[in-house]
């Protein structure tokens, strides 16, 4: 696979040198911004960004103008950084598209293993790529979704929960088990992450949402009942 290029961006310096140092030692290219204009600038300059590690207290921009900009044009994963861990700022990145979400201090390791395990999940293709249920098929290796024949447009993270629930029709799944899997760690924040995606995720679906059964006290269990 080719080497992936990675943007970090963060008004502190030494942030983005011990981001970079973690990234490059794990072989991605890395592009730094230091603030959130020269983010949208690069970006749409450079156009082969895999993915954005994105602060969200910046000068000129801050991080949810530059997710909002980008998000006109780009489904490119987003990891926002945030020395903040009120649970309204999370459900906020996750309603304006933003992927994953951590908060300061954090680990480097533990952010190189999420980029990974995103970039893993957007750029590996198989032969299992086309998934089906019901009215619903998938197309992994083009991130597409088509409920009735029509293509519905859904963020990487509700892309990741369909494809999840479907290649687990019929189980019973708890919310830990489906944070642990879809966001691909040990997920510490508040369960109800999982019932904001829910929700989105069956209006979206239309009258095929009732697909997504909820287990009351315990989860979700997929189920195509036609």
């Amino acid at each position: 696979m080719d080497t992936l290029k990675v943007m970090v961006v963060d008004d502190e310096a030494r942030m983005r040198k011990l981001v970079r140092d973690f990234l490059v030692r794990n072989d991605f290219d890395v592009v730094e911004a230091a603030d959130g204009q020269e983010a949208v600038d690069k970006f749409y300059e450079q156009k082969d960004i895999a993915l954005i590690i994105l602060d969200v207290m910046m000068p000129k921009m801050d991080g949810w103008e530059v997710v909002r900009e980008i998000r006109k044009t780009s489904k490119v994963p987003i990891i926002m950084l945030t020395a903040r861990s009120e649970e309204r700022d999370e459900l906020l990145g996750f309603e304006l598209g933003v992927d994953d979400y951590i908060s300061k201090p954090f680990s480097p390791k533990t952010l190189v293993a999420r980029v990974e395990a995103i970039l893993r999940r957007t750029n590996t293709i198989t032969p299992e790529d086309i998934l089906k249920a019901g009215a619903i098929e998938i197309n992994k290796a083009a991130h597409e979704v088509k409920i009735d024949g029509k293509n519905v447009d859904l963020s990487y993270k509700e892309f990741e929960l369909l494809s999840y629930f479907i290649e687990n029709q019929g189980i019973a799944l708890s919310r830990e088990k489906i944070l642990n899997s879809v966001w691909n760690y040990d997920y510490f924040g508040d369960a109800r992450t999982i019932d904001t995606h829910v929700k989105k995720l069956r209006s979206k679906m239309g009258e095929h949402g009732d697909y997504i059964k909820t287990i009351w006290g315990m989860g979700y269990k997929f189920e195509v009942c036609e």
